[in-house]
């Protein structure tokens, strides 16, 4: 720069334009509850968003934010390319400026393919296959080789090509894969309990087969003892070899059978379709029950579990197989691949070295990268998800994380908090969901979204720094330095659970006595075998109720009403006030508006570019014919009671439809949304899609369906997930009105206040992985406390204040 003549000195230099983008200005959000809100918020900077769950904390930060910036950088590529792409419609929202690239962290827990492992799931596993191709000994192929998802494939045969006057050209097929043939790369074999299929000293005419939905008289039935190839007359024990292989094995082939054209096919592979095909959790309860019984895996004998073939577990570095080393707690794997030294795959070796290194530093060296991806929990699931980002090179991005803390004991939650601000600090924009106080702590600003929930949410209730949020009147501010104590006196157990020899993945062959009757928490730091010693080692009878966060199955047409089986009290009330069927108040049945089919929008595919959804113009989004609406209940229309909150239909169907006639007054109904108010899910719509539920919201809404069942154990995994602080205490009433009401309520838990609120706490620890998995604390909380001889027990001593 050129100084000036006079004084020597430059002259200020003006800030530059491009200096001047410091916010992301959010002007006008509408997105589901959002009430027109607009915000700005800081770049290169950790900006936490709290408030009650449904205050509209995902809608603001996932699908406003981070959709327009996903959509707008898919925009971007060639239409070509967007085709393979997933469509995103624009978010309601006037104005988005100073976007960035946005990096979604979600707890969207991994697929549960059975091939996909944490190593897949990652690039480990390929820098490993690399790793064995080029040093394992002998040596059996390319990385391929080392694949269990890749067979082995080998053909012969002649490829024509034209070029000029030369036609063809002779060639062989080969490629080396891993897969072990026998299980085709899953680990376990499932064999089929024929007892359970059917009583051979029955004939067919008898009603032999004792399989759910084949009575006799049925065409399931009517199949087998009218096809021809079996004497329907005869015991099956009695059967021919050839009549036995065309009753069970039988390939799908089309005859006549009772005059009609059907495809006849063996019972086992009929029932593998059937129900081995569909997912268990999405089955009707005897369902469920007959595939346990009738289904058996058993590790695959042939590869012992380890997917792999012969050759590839043949194959080793330093009497290392690869099969070996994925099965390796993670931290001992980055040791071994330390004491590599072969300049010829240095800059591999690096690579596996930090992508290991990354997982011990976020707390997951307890891990092994062969276990299954569909085992890990939803925290699990989302710090694999970070592994990627942590050593990439990019800034200027802005990461977005789903309550990041998920999962963590307190004591790993501050290594969560190190890594949130290294990410920061390497000048990115960090947007984070979170409830724990813990967390918001660590924020340069917040946004405290409320006051309510539902409809009650949506505006923007305080922004600014932690302590204004303190010092605010807010739910989130008054409740902040929110501590339980820990109980004076407590409940008398009524019975024990005995656990003997528990093995289950890292336990170490534990004896535990659990007792019954009062609310007992089981904790300790992640990894140290919680989920394996309960969800392993509690036998899964008729008494026992499990409640975890996995996703719920369903369409976009399934919702709270559906779900949990309030729509059929509501149908029934409906035919009886008006004298017409059922059926016709049911939006995927006769009732359904024509148009839409019952869905309330028109989907329209636009190929390539973002998918639009118009309301249906005919029944207005309600999603049933006019002539159906003109049916009411206590004054209202079926769409009307749909689109009520769980809170005004619990008023409603108790009779408060203002009129003092009881029409509306259905107490199979309302007993129902009892259960959805008690564990916090008053402000849901009863119609409002399912696919739009947190994770939290999707336990709670289990819970309150099974709070009806016979169980008389309860078990939760972490119930307090995507709950506000304030919703921690109507959580912690509903568990005592459990117990109180003679259950017993066994919770996997890290929060401090569930753990105070305990009448027994069974920690375990003392680390994660191979240093955990033993019994490190049996007692009362008050003992813990006092004893202060465990992590769990310091930190809830901090939290007390004790």
């Amino acid at each position: 720069m050129s100084q000036t003549p006079r004084t020597g000195k430059k002259p200020a230099a003006a800030p530059h334009a491009a200096d001047s983008h410091d916010t992301i200005r959010v002007l006008g959000a509408r997105e589901n509850n959002l009430k027109d809100i607009s915000i700005e918020i800081p770049k290169r900077r950790l900006t936490v968003f709290t408030g009650v769950s449904g205050s509209g904390k995902s809608s603001l930060v996932f699908d406003t934010i981070a959709a327009e910036s996903q959509r707008l950088i898919n925009e971007t590529y060639s239409a070509f390319v967007q085709g393979f792409m997933p469509t995103l419609a624009r978010p309601e929202v006037d104005v988005l400026e100073g976007l960035t690239t946005a990096i979604i962290v979600d707890q969207q827990r991994m697929g549960a393919d059975p091939r996909s492992t944490v190593g897949t799931a990652t690039d480990a596993n390929a820098m490993l296959r690399i790793l064995f191709s080029r040093l394992g000994k002998p040596h059996i192929g390319p990385p391929s080789a080392y694949a269990f998802n890749v067979p082995s494939v080998r053909a012969s045969g002649a490829i024509t090509v034209e070029r000029g006057n030369k036609k063809a050209v002779r060639a062989t097929f080969e490629r080396t894969g891993g897969m072990c043939p026998r299980c085709e790369g899953r680990g376990s074999v499932s064999d089929i309990d024929l007892t359970q299929l059917y009583d051979d000293t029955k004939s067919l005419d008898e009603g032999a087969l004792t399989i759910p939905g084949y009575t006799p008289g049925g065409w399931n039935y009517r199949l087998y003892s009218e096809s021809g190839l079996v004497d329907p007359a005869k015991p099956i024990r009695k059967y021919t070899k050839k009549e036995l292989q065309a009753f069970l094995h039988h390939e799908p082939t089309r005859m006549k059978i009772a005059g009609i054209n059907m495809t006849y096919e063996g019972l086992i592979p009929r029932i593998q379709k059937s129900f081995l095909a569909k997912d268990k959790e999405g089955m009707q309860p005897h369902i469920r029950a007959f595939v346990d019984r009738a289904v058996t895996f058993t590790t695959c004998p042939d590869c012992e579990g380890t997917r792999l073939s012969e050759g590839a577990r043949a194959s080793k570095i330093k009497k290392v197989s690869i099969a070996d080393a994925c099965a390796m707690q993670i931290s001992d794997l980055a040791e071994w691949v330390r004491g590599l030294d072969e300049p010829s795959v240095a800059p591999l070796l690096t690579a596996l070295r930090d992508t290991l290194d990354s997982f011990v530093e976020i707390g997951l060296g307890y891990l092994s990268l062969d276990r299954p991806a569909g085992t890990l929990s939803g925290g699990e699931a989302q710090r694999v998800k970070m592994i990627r980002h942590l050593g990439s090179s990019l800034t200027d991005v802005t990461y977005v994380f789903d309550e990041p803390t998920i999962g963590l004991h307190p004591h790993d939650i501050q290594r969560m908090n190190d890594l949130l601000l290294r990410l920061r600090d390497k000048g990115n924009t960090v947007l984070v969901v979170e409830h724990k106080p813990e967390t918001i702590a660590i924020a340069d600003h917040v946004v405290d979204l409320g006051p309510g929930a539902g409809t009650g949410g949506g505006t923007v209730c305080f922004e600014g720094t932690v302590e204004g949020l303190r010092a605010g009147d807010t739910i989130t501010g008054r409740h902040f330095d929110d501590r339980s104590s820990v109980k004076e006196t407590v409940r008398t157990p009524t019975g024990t659970l005995e656990i003997r020899g528990a093995s289950t993945h890292n336990l170490r062959d534990v004896d535990v006595d659990i007792p019954l009757g009062v609310l007992a928490v089981v904790t300790g730091v992640a990894g140290s075998g919680k989920s394996s010693l309960v969800h392993g080692s509690i036998p899964h009878g008729e008494d026992v109720v499990s409640v975890d966060q996995s996703a719920i199955r369903g369409s976009r047409r399934s919702n709270p009403a559906t779900y949990t089986g309030l729509l059929e009290p509501i149908r029934k009330a409906f035919a009886k006030a008006n004298g017409v069927k059922p059926a016709l108040f049911s939006a995927n049945s006769e009732g359904a508006c024509p148009t839409c089919n019952g869905a309330g929008v028109i989907y329209t595919d636009l190929a390539m570019m973002a998918g639009v959804a118009t309301t249906c113009e005919d029944c207005e989004g309600r999603r049933f014919q006019a002539s159906v609406l003109e049916y009411h209940l206590g004054g209202k229309d079926i769409s009307e009671v749909l689109a009520m909150s769980v809170t005004e239909a619990e008023e409603f169907f108790g009779d408060g439809d203002g009129d003092g006639d009881g029409e509306a007054r259905t107490p199979a109904a309302h007993k129902i949304l009892e259960r959805l108010a008690d564990v916090g899910l008053g402000y849901l719509s009863l119609g409002q899609p399912l696919t739009t539920l947190s994770g939290g919201e999707r336990q709670r809404l289990k819970l309150a369906t099974h709070m009806g069942d016979k169980g008389g154990i309860y078990v939760l995994d972490e119930p307090t997930t995507g709950l506000h602080l304030a919703d921690v205490e109507q959580l912690l009433g509903l568990l005592d009105r459990l117990v109180d009401s003679g259950k017993s309520v066994i919770v996997v838990e890290h929060h401090q206040a569930v753990m105070a609120h305990a009448d027994w706490i069974i920690d375990l620890g003392p680390g994660a992985g191979h240093d955990g998995g033993t019994i490190v604390f049996e007692g009362t909380p008050a003992k813990l406390v006092a004893d202060r001889a465990t992590l769990t027990g310091e930190h809830l001593a901090a939290y007390v204040g004790a």
